[in-house]
């Protein structure tokens, strides 16, 4: 099968060479050559604004090649990036699958499975995934069929949803939901290679940053759209229109993805599946610092985890409708947007201090959930719960930029793949045990896990002041 696919690749390319060689010609042409020197100018005062650098162009941990291109492979991760995070808000597990669910009247068995789905999906797979990307010297190709595989899942659930009927969809959606994470987990793998090759590193916070904001913007576009012209008693239409702009959205990011000019990365000491588990035990046991990071990163998990609790929370307390629905997806955009140009920045003078803020941040938001009960009944709603969740978005985006910040900043420019499959599965890991805290609300009420989450964020906060300053 290997063989297989290895051989497919090879012609794959043969025809990508021939099909460049046709493309060359017409370079030549005079109106061709114009139009690509405004885009280039274009890309120059884009990239100028953005990272604030000038004329004085930095390229710290990538080649010369690669910091000519950078302007147009800022932009092009840019537009990726408003693409694919878009894309999932539109389908996002935490809020608008399970919220579909709850309308279809599906089981909540169903919504309890999305979790587990999209971390197992995603992570746990990656030390196979990433000996296998090690064996091609472009990487970028990966993330490009990855987001081609997105976007099917996406139609097929679109689609499913008109056809099929009551826990036949929820099973669809499971299941597809499944393929679709271990198709970003791939991409996981190649997007911070890709990075780390084509993004000088004081500029790579703020390009996830960029990214970040653009998806907050467009969802809040749609928060408003839902909040004040969407009835409250939706049908699958509005639910199939998500999934089929979703789908877009991750083709439109594959399109801009494979534009990026990204260099030959090294392909020696390629290694097996089983190999690779080894070389990953092996770099947990001589690396103290790259240990360190896991376990900010394991704690600082605690920040996503309970995000379905304070929606649960407020289901519970307040009910949510669809315009209801519309107010979060409005917030969760308005935190990412206002908050990630701050984050990026801060990422790239320090991302442990950024982890250290996100995890601080992250529990005395906890906190707050729990003395919301004590507002007065009259006062509690929607408008006065969404400042307690644009402050969580605001202490998860602090959270996910200065990791990834850091991740990609400390792994060895040959090995990242590796560092990044090993961060990736061992959290995994984590999120299949993290299942067992469930018990502590079952048993003990939302609140009780609240603060439990919001101890761990705190101790994430303290152990990251022993992260190595990069």
């Amino acid at each position: 099968m290997t063989e297989y696919f290895v051989t497919k690749c090879k012609t794959l390319l043969k025809d990508v060479n021939v099909t460049a060689s046709i493309i060359e010609q017409h370079i030549r042409n005079p109106v061709f050559y114009e139009m690509q020197k405004k885009n280039s100018e274009l890309s120059e005062q884009v990239y100028e604004y953005l990272t604030e650098n000038g004329e004085e162009r930095v390229c710290d941990a990538i080649s010369e090649e690669a910091c000519k291109e950078t302007p147009s492979n800022f932009l092009l991760n840019t537009i990726n990036g408003f693409s694919s995070k878009f894309a999932e808000q539109l389908a996002s597990p935490e809020l608008i699958i399970p919220w579909i669910f709850s309308i279809l009247g599906l089981p909540s068995f169903f919504s309890g499975l999305l979790v587990p789905v999209k971390n197992a999906g995603s992570l746990l797979p990656q030390l196979i995934v990433s000996a296998k990307i090690r064996a091609f010297p472009r990487r970028k190709y990966f993330w490009i069929g990855a987001a081609s595989v997105q976007a099917l899942v996406m139609l097929i659930i679109a689609f499913s949803l008109e056809s099929l009927k009551d826990s036949t969809i929820g099973w669809v959606i499971v299941i597809g939901m499944l393929l679709f994470n271990v198709a970003s987990g791939v991409a996981s793998i190649a997007f911070k290679d890709v990075l780390g090759k084509t993004i000088s590193k004081p500029n790579r916070g703020r390009l996830l940053a960029v990214r970040a904001t653009g998806g907050g913007v467009l969802t809040i576009l749609v928060g408003l759209f839902a909040y004040f012209f969407l009835s409250d008693h939706p049908n699958e239409a509005v639910f199939k229109w998500l999934f089929i702009g979703s789908a877009v959205l991750w083709a439109i990011a594959a399109f801009s993805f494979s534009f990026i000019s990204e260099d030959k990365g090294a392909t020696e000491g390629g290694r097996t599946p089983i190999q690779e588990i080894k070389q990953g035990a092996s770099l947990l046991k001589r690396d103290i610092g790259f240990r360190n990071f896991l376990v900010v990163r394991g704690l600082l998990l605690s920040i996503p985890l309970v995000q379905p609790f304070l929606i649960l929370y407020a289901d519970d307390q307040l009910g949510i409708s669809l315009s209801g629905i519309g107010f979060f997806m409005l917030v969760t955009g308005a935190a990412n947007t206002i908050s990630s140009p701050i984050w990026g920045k801060f990422a790239d003078k320090s991302s442990k201090h950024l982890m250290m803020i996100g995890g601080i941040f992250g529990g005395v938001v906890s906190m707050m959930v729990l003395l919301f009960s004590l507002i007065p009944a009259d006062y509690q709603n929607i408008y006065t719960y969404g400042p307690i969740l644009f402050l969580m978005i605001m202490a998860y985006g602090g959270a996910r930029i200065g990791r990834k910040t850091y991740l990609v900043n400390y792994a060895p420019e040959n090995d990242r793949p590796l560092y990044v499959s090993v961060a990736n599965t061992f959290i995994g890991i984590l999120v299949m045990l993290s299942a067992l805290l469930s018990s502590i609300s079952a048993y003990f009420g939302v609140e009780v896990m609240i603060a439990v989450l919001a101890g761990l964020m705190f101790s994430a906060a303290g152990i990251a002041v022993r992260l190595r300053k990069l």
